[in-house]
């Protein structure tokens, strides 16, 4: 990428229909997203259920979204996972996609040691010309990328930022304070959006920005001016409404908050999830509600 990777970036929910991707839906989500504001486009994380997509679905979904968004927002696709050689075999076989780069999650279950971690993503790296964000999120991957060995990793060219999940905001702050300047750190942490911005972060990675996305670029525009005080407002709805996204697990509350309002036509998700509770739909039928009143 020649510019620095900063603001919003939605996550994309891959949404499906009879078992079989539905890109139907999809383009009306890049166009959504798109057409909100959104500063760029992440497909293939795990709130797209990557895990459970195979090669051929891999390949159309970037393949939809380059050609829907049609270079008027950046875009870095999940490539990621805990064999190295894997990782570069499919950045391989996407070679002939244009899109800016990527983010690759931390080797998951095998739980590296730190040296195995920074092979790993040089490696990676090594493997490809377009930008790479490190995805750090210790309590899905059961590995924590240290702080030294994140800013040793800085230091590969084409290794420009970090998605930024550690569960510690101990961690979040120090690397905050001690990445260099060219070095993106985007919060991954939805709840954690207002203080990791408040701190000098570059911007989020966050699910939760699926709803209230205006909201969501508020915040970031209000940080941009300096404004914190105007930021603190712009996020106080969403710090009531981000936990209830996260009350069971992503994406099922997105999917059917999306499907509730017509922008995809089906809240399915594939196993091993399943749908939310009939609690929690009425919690956000509910929340919405009044928000619609208000």
């Amino acid at each position: 990428m020649t510019t620095r990777i900063s603001g919003l970036w939605v996550p994309l929910i891959t949404p499906f229909k009879d078992g079989a991707v539905d890109f139907e839906s999809y383009d009306r989500l890049v166009e959504h997203y798109i057409k909100a504001g959104a500063d760029g486009l992440f497909p293939l994380g795990t709130t797209g259920e990557s895990p459970t997509l195979d090669e051929a679905e891999i390949d159309a979904v970037v393949e939809r979204t380059t050609a829907v968004a049609r270079g008027r927002v950046p875009i870095l696709v999940g490539v990621g996972g805990n064999a190295t050689r894997k990782v570069e075999k499919t950045l391989k076989r996407l070679e002939r996609i244009p899109f800016a780069g990527i983010v690759s999650v931390c080797p998951y279950y095998n739980r590296p040691s730190q040296d195995g971690l920074i092979a790993h993503f040089r490696q990676i790296a090594a493997a490809t010309d377009r930008a790479v964000l490190i995805y750090n999120i210790p309590y899905r991957t059961a590995v924590n990328l240290s702080n030294d060995s994140l800013l040793e990793l800085a230091e590969v060219p084409n290794i420009v930022g970090a998605k930024d999940s550690s569960g510690s905001i101990a961690q979040s702050l120090e690397l905050l304070a001690r990445k260099p300047e060219d070095f993106s750190v985007l919060t991954g942490e939805d709840a954690l959006y207002f203080t990791m911005m408040a701190h000098g972060a570059e911007g989020g990675i966050l699910a939760a920005s699926h709803l209230m996305t205006e909201r969501f670029i508020e915040v970031g525009r209000r940080f941009a001016a300096n404004d914190v005080a105007g930021a603190r407002t712009a996020w106080a709805p969403l710090a009531q409404f981000v936990p209830l996204l996260f009350a069971e697990a992503n994406p099922m509350p997105i999917k059917y908050l999306l499907w509730r309002q017509g922008l995809i036509a089906s809240p399915e998700c594939r196993l091993p999830l399943t749908r939310i509770s009939d609690g929690l739909a009425s919690r956000l039928d509910a929340y919405f509600e009044r928000r619609a009143a208000a």
